[in-house]
């Protein structure tokens, strides 16, 4: 069934798409492109961060918006008579884990502003499909829902193996023709759909050299993460929801899945090798496949602990989501999942904080490089500070209070500090101290 709604007011419009979804899981919406207009344009502005990198024409969000009205105009224009075209993305690299570097495109302005515009329709449609297993980058639904997920099911259901799955390079080799035909099953508007097919399509600029796209999709677009949950919807969601559930029966097993990252929990060894070869399978039809030295299949759970524990071994662990997952009891002998900061994620951490203070030791401004640092330690606490890793984000914390002292008396030949007078800063210029921020057991209770 196809709709070409009435539009109402520009308030309305988003909402009234996300209904229409919800209502009917077949309806196949026409006219979208017409929500992409100087008014919606200019909320989409607004949304973007003044701090973000600029693209290969080196326009700032400040310097676009010195003729936004004019510029707006313009953009609108050009997308009616199909004449805009995404610029390509700047190539940029972040360091991995792994010492690596990981690959990021950063989009135009300009092209930041419609990437907005078109997240915004996708997500108000897509929102309605996605399936309970899907956690990233999708509102109201964040990285702590899936651990907290992940633990329930671990300590309530019968699993005995865990599928630690690892997607190689999946934002680089996601297929253009069938992200189009997935696309195609919700969205009949031509000229959206030509428009997210240009930003597929628009290359990337490195070092003053331009290379095509065949395929893949950016990380550091704006598009790119609901795009990827549209095609992993299809690929991965619904195919085991329908298939391997279907097939496996009362057989329990479930999937957890954060973007390209996901976990499969099974109570059979049988079961999950199948679904391990299936998957294999299943990804290299749609230009994917598994990272071989990354995907590993272990015994976890609450059996599997009690088993190890009467011989005097241990439970392999699992990494998922930057924590370490291992079983444990309480002292009341409950057995729980037990978490703690993945440890090449906390040297990486580590590392990335020394680097900024040996980088910012001299700055004339201490007071607002003190509270940096505060802010910083928030921020890692607002991620790792979860049930069971009080000790990893302690770790963390007096870590960095040892390289705070070591940059601050390096930043002269004379030492700046005693380890006496430096404790006694710390006690009037107080940092903020490790603190538990997610409680994954009431969190697990959330119902969506």
């Amino acid at each position: 069934m196809s709709q070409s709604p009435n539009w109402g007011t520009m308030t309305t419009k988003l909402t009234l798409i996300s209904e229409m979804a919800m209502k009917d899981k077949k309806c196949c919406f026409k006219n979208l492109v017409h929500l992409l207009d100087e008014i919606n344009l200019m909320d989409c502005y607004m949304t973007l961060k003044t701090d973000k990198a600029n693209g290969v024409d080196g326009i700032s969000v400040e310097e676009y918006e010195k003729k936004l009205g004019s510029n707006l105009k313009g953009l609108v224009s050009r997308m009616k008579n199909q004449s805009y075209k995404p610029k390509p993305c700047r190539r940029v690299y972040i360091p991995k884990v792994n010492g690596k570097l990981r690959p990021l495109g950063i989009p135009s302005t300009e092209d930041k502003i419609v990437q907005l515009g078109i997240k915004r329709i996708l997500e108000a449609i897509y929102e309605n499909d996605f399936l309970e297993q899907s956690y990233g980058f999708r509102p109201g639904r964040n990285c702590h829902y899936a651990l907290a997920k992940l633990g329930k099911i671990i300590t309530k259901k019968p699993i005995n193996f865990i599928i630690d799955a690892d997607i190689k390079g999946f934002f680089d080799n996601v297929d253009h023709e069938w992200m189009m035909k997935f696309l195609q099953v919700r969205i009949e508007d031509k000229s959206l759909l030509r428009l997210i097919k240009r930003f597929l399509k628009s290359g990337i600029m490195e070092e003053g050299k331009y290379s095509e796209t065949e395929k893949g999709t950016p990380q550091g677009g704006i598009i790119s993460p609901v795009l990827a949950n549209v095609y992993l919807h299809y690929v991965l969601d619904l195919w085991f929801e329908k298939v391997v559930k279907k097939h496996l029966g009362k057989r329990h097993t479930e999937l957890i899945r954060y973007a390209d990252d996901f976990v499969i929990c099974t109570k059979y060894r049988k079961d999950a090798e199948k679904i391990m070869n299936a998957l294999r399978n299943r990804l290299r039809k749609f230009g994917l496949e598994l990272s071989e030295d990354k995907t590993r299949l272990i015994r976890f759970g609450k059996s599997v602990h009690k088993q190890a524990r009467k011989r005097g071994k241990k439970v392999d662990t699992f990494n998922f989501l930057g924590l370490t997952h291992y079983c444990k009891t309480t002292r009341n002998g409950k057995f729980v999942v037990g978490r703690k900061t993945d440890r090449k994620k906390l040297c990486a951490k580590l590392k990335e904080m020394n680097l900024w203070l040996k980088k910012t030791r001299d700055v004339p401004d201490k007071k607002r490089w003190w509270r940096i640092i505060g802010m910083k330690l928030r921020g890692h606490y607002q991620y790792y500070g979860v049930t069971g890793n009080y000790r990893g984000i302690k770790e963390y914390y007096y870590n960095v209070i040892k390289m705070i002292f070591k940059w601050l008396n390096r930043r002269s030949q004379k030492k700046s500090f005693t380890l006496v007078n430096y404790l006694k800063y710390l006690e009037t210029h107080k940092l903020p101290k490790p603190k538990i921020c997610h409680n994954l057991f009431e969190l697990s209770l959330v119902k969506f």
